[in-house]
């Protein structure tokens, strides 16, 4: 597995909550043999494994943190709110999204797929913009612990550094 890894924390763009704290991650074509992807996430402990594709409305988690593994195709995926940023995935990549980091598909391929999980087998709410609920959503998402390992390199690799309360 050779990869490049970048991150970023989502901005607040007062339509949707962020993580004030950990930065989103992005691990550009980890997976060359996609179908290891979801034995991968099970072995380090993000467990709920799925497979499908990502909402094409903005949402996000307020109880836990969610990794997408894109198992085929390519997509642009938008992070933060309708003024995001918006990445361009393919097969191979992987995502980590801190609680409360909106999300949404913009566009995809026809064979666009990913494979989800959650960290100790969280089970997630799904929430909408919503401003009437923004302060409660705020105070859950920074009570989610960091998760002990990292979903794709295990009880080392970068969200162990990059994810520190």
């Amino acid at each position: 597995m050779g990869t490049q890894v970048q991150s970023f924390f989502a901005q607040d763009t007062g339509d949707i909550p962020y993580n004030p704290t950990l930065p989103v991650i992005v691990y550009q074509g980890v997976f060359d043999d996609n179908l290891s992807m979801e034995e991968q996430f099970e072995q380090h402990n993000w467990t709920g494994t799925w497979t499908g594709d990502i909402y094409d409305y903005h949402h996000y988690h307020t109880n836990t943190h969610e990794v997408l593994g894109v198992k085929s195709g390519s997509a642009t995926v938008q992070i933060g709110g309708d003024s995001g940023e918006r990445l361009e995935l393919k097969a191979g990549d992987v995502i980590v999204l801190p609680a409360g980091t909106g999300h949404k598909k913009i566009d995809s391929s026809q064979d666009f797929a990913v494979v989800g999980a959650y960290p100790n087998g969280r089970n997630p709410d799904l929430k909408k913009e919503d401003p009437g609920t923004r302060a409660q959503a705020l105070s859950q998402i920074k009570n989610v612990p960091v998760p002990e390992t990292d979903p794709v390199y295990g009880e080392t690799g970068p969200l162990l550094h990059k994810w520190v309360k």
